[in-house]
């Protein structure tokens, strides 16, 4: 990306390449448009740097500038309610991620319905993890568990909300049936630096930001909450293997637009990041994310994405979570 769109994104706007190219008078009318991403996080995160890489493809390949706007808040509300409130003409999309399939359970009132919001494509994913400071004994998420019987479990995480610590209690509480102790920080980041610094023991975390730390030795992977071992660290045992069969857990990054949007709309900017996705150096940007590439055509999108609703919804609702 030019050096002038990196000073941009550290102030949370910034503009992407323009595709210049001949077209027909209708075309030449779209790209006359500019594509709006709003990224429903802070600058920096992996949300944000998925969405600029993506959103300099679309520019590319669509021929039109793309802006992208940084609207984090209310655990990805407030980003998605500003492209449900858009006009629905494929020109302002959201990037956000399980934020997007947890918060309608989770939420009572995100000042719009998750029906109000139709998936263009999810473009990349990575499993919930348990990763503990090197010094603890447990050398594996059953060890971990069978350890605390007759005490609970202390935790870090991101904060109550995120898929993290939903899936940590649904593990811990109504899987291993063992109570928890929840210490909450306001970010992975801290969260990863308190494992690091032993100050407390674990953390539920998308195995994303820590892949370098279990590589490194700083940080011990329990378990993956994924159907195989994940290929960045494959010494990691996964959740099925521990003995919790049947229950796999992700993070992922998807782009979304208002639901009225047209089909063609959709079906043109899905093929468009389908097509970004095959370069090698997307991939190549996305696995330096720790997330694998995921492919999909709009009614494949949508039919996960619904399966992701189900399945995070089940597990608020066993949980008795909610926030107003």
């Amino acid at each position: 990306m030019p050096t002038h769109c990196s000073r941009l994104a550290a102030c949370g706007l910034g503009l992407l390449t323009i595709g210049a190219m001949v077209a027909t008078p209708a075309e030449a009318q779209q790209q006359s448009q500019t594509i709006t991403i709003v990224v429903a996080a802070a600058a920096g995160g992996f949300a944000d740097g998925v969405g600029r890489t993506i959103g300099e493809r679309i520019a590319s390949k669509l021929g039109q500038k793309v802006v992208v706007e940084n609207k984090g808040g209310a655990g990805g509300n407030l980003g998605a309610r500003a492209v449900v409130q858009s006009q629905p003409d494929g020109n302002t999309i959201l990037v956000s991620t399980t934020s997007m399939a947890i918060n309608g359970t989770l939420y009572k009132n995100m000042g719009y319905a998750t029906s109000d919001i139709t998936p263009v494509a999810i473009v990349g994913s990575a499993p919930e993890s348990i990763v503990a400071h090197p010094s603890n004994p447990a050398k594996n998420l059953r060890e971990f568990i069978d350890a605390a019987k007759g005490k609970s479990i202390e935790y870090a995480s991101a904060g109550v909300g995120s898929g993290s610590y939903i899936a940590a209690e649904y593990l811990f509480k109504v899987l291993a049936k063992t109570q928890t102790v929840h210490v909450p920080y306001p970010g992975g980041a801290p969260a990863i630096t308190a494992v690091l610094g032993n100050h407390v023991g674990a953390m539920a975390v998308t195995v994303s930001p820590v892949i370098v730390h279990i590589n490194a030795g700083r940080l011990r992977g329990l378990g993956i909450a994924s159907e195989k071992r994940y290929p960045v660290v494959p010494d990691v045992p996964t959740y099925a293997e521990n003995g919790f069969t049947g229950f796999t857990a992700a993070s992922w990054v998807g782009f979304f637009v208002p639901s009225k949007t047209s089909s063609a709309s959709v079906a043109r900017l899905n093929g468009a990041i389908n097509d970004a996705l095959k370069e090698t150096a997307v991939q190549e940007r996305l696995k330096r994310f720790g997330l694998e590439p995921r492919y999909g055509n709009p009614a494949e999108t949508v039919s996960f994405f619904k399966s992701e609703v189900d399945h995070w919804g089940k597990m608020v609702r066993t949980l008795g979570l909610s926030i107003n």
